[in-house]
């Protein structure tokens, strides 16, 4: 089993940036991709961004995006320690939503990388508000 905790979260103001932290542990052995969903109030969970990384500890990832954060959010991390990161930059109210972390179990193809059901593990989930 993998366990995966978040932390990060919090209130802030449009504009402002916030980073949040996913570290995995247990059987992590199989896990090259880890990425961050968000659920808004009423709304269907939602993927955010990922990371896939290809080779060994040490080797980079290659990042994915949804459209909604591309040019303010950034995802890196840490294959080796099975730790994403995610850095918020000018937050909008539009992105208040508790933010999942989840890693996939095995490999996952770019173009599925943004289907939920390819994750199998799941945190429990960061609170983020933007207020206006």
């Amino acid at each position: 089993q993998v366990q995966l905790v978040e932390s990060g979260g919090g209130s802030v103001q449009t504009g402002d940036s916030l980073r949040l932290s996913c570290v995995a542990s247990g059987r992590t052995s199989d896990t090259y991709v880890m990425g961050w969903f968000r659920r808004a109030p009423g709304k269907d969970r939602l993927f955010v961004a990922a990371i896939r990384w290809n080779g060994g500890a040490g080797s980079g990832g290659v990042p994915y995006y949804a459209d909604s954060v591309k040019g303010r959010f950034t995802i890196s991390g840490d294959n080796a320690k099975k730790t994403v990161y995610l850095l918020m930059s000018d937050l909008k109210p539009e992105d208040t939503a508790v933010y999942y972390c989840a890693a996939a179990a095995g490999l996952v193809s770019g173009h599925e990388i943004s289907r939920h059901y390819e994750y199998a593990h799941w945190g429990q989930g960061a609170q983020v508000t933007v207020s206006s």
